[in-house]
């Protein structure tokens, strides 16, 4: 996809198909931009990359069920900022085609992500979980098939794009559940200096030595400023190096 600078200027990309959580928060957090849909993380990056949307819409964590797989390993290649956050509260709803009833249902689908987290609620009504790359798209699959023994795990959205009956609101095992997502940019657009509510985010490689993780630490300490999240992925499938992600509590351009 190609587009003039000035049109995408108003676009901001997601992964998923139209009904996905991530074009939730995209309305929620920029409601006068206009969405891309993408197929994978990598194209969405990219099209911001290319000049094809502004920004990209990234989650990375969720409160029930931890941190999205691969994100972390994009980002330092991606070539993009970090240019804020998104708290995206999610309420997934049990979904099924126009008339089915709960009794019909037998297996249901979604992202291994939503199905994590409504994991209770599923057991308690002897559902059989069947893995899908996207909660929305999911859904477009469940319409698609027009069986009602099968579900589908996924948004208020996605039924009302899809023409799927809400079976289950609120399946979600927990009402305070929760999808961080990191807002990315080509160029950096950091908010004002205001070092009491800004986080700053690093990723970092250290050889695994002894001590290596201490000395790279030891200034945030000296200087007073608070790591709220600290992780390591190792690098390459060996365990010579470790890769670290940081957030701090600290503007970029603090001194």
């Amino acid at each position: 996809m190609t587009s003039t600078s000035s049109h995408a200027d108003n676009i901001i990309a997601y992964q998923g198909v139209p009904g996905a959580y991530s074009q939730l928060a995209c309305r929620t957090r920029f409601p006068d931009m206009d969405t891309l849909p993408l197929a994978s993380f990598e194209d969405m990056l990219q099209a911001v990359v290319d000049g094809d949307a502004r920004y990209a819409m990234v989650p990375v964590e969720n409160s029930l069920a931890g941190r999205v797989a691969d994100i972390h390993h994009l980002l330092p290649s991606s070539g993009l900022s970090i240019i804020g956050e998104h708290f995206q509260p999610v309420h997934h709803h049990l979904l099924g085609v126009k008339g089915a009833t709960l009794d019909q249902l037998k297996s249901v689908k979604s992202h291994a992500q939503g199905l994590a987290q409504c994991r209770n609620g599923l057991r308690k009504l002897g559902l059989v979980p069947e893995m899908h790359p996207d909660t929305a798209g999911a859904a477009s699959d469940v319409a698609a098939m027009g069986d009602a023994s099968i579900g589908a795990i996924a948004s208020s959205l996605a039924a009302e794009i899809y023409g799927l009956d809400i079976l289950k609101a609120g399946m979600e095992d927990a009402s305070t559940n929760t999808t961080r997502m990191l807002i990315m940019a080509k160029n950096p657009e950091y908010p004002a200096n205001q070092s009491d509510t800004a986080i700053t985010t690093l990723i970092f490689r250290l050889r695994s030595v002894p001590a290596a993780l201490y000395k790279a630490l030891g200034g945030f300490a000296t200087n007073g400023i608070n790591l709220t999240k600290l992780e390591s992925y190792m690098l390459d499938g060996n365990f010579t190096a470790v890769q670290f992600y940081i957030d701090a509590e600290t503007h970029v351009e603090s001194p």
